[in-house]
């Protein structure tokens, strides 16, 4: 019984980790991606003014 206490921590996690990679690949794309590219690309485009704006020494 030694053995199956010694696995049952590693497949846990494996299953874990099988479902957190699943759930990442059906996240990416649909119908949210516009949504979150734009998001990301007011970040950056607001990161890039603000750098441009700061005087440099």
């Amino acid at each position: 019984m030694d053995y199956v206490s010694a696995l049952v921590p590693p497949v846990v996690m494996a299953a874990f980790f099988i479902g957190l990679v699943v759930t990442i690949v059906k996240s990416q794309g649909g119908a949210n991606k516009a949504k979150e590219d734009a998001a990301v690309d007011a970040v950056l485009s607001s990161a890039e003014a603000t750098r441009q704006s700061t005087p440099r020494s």
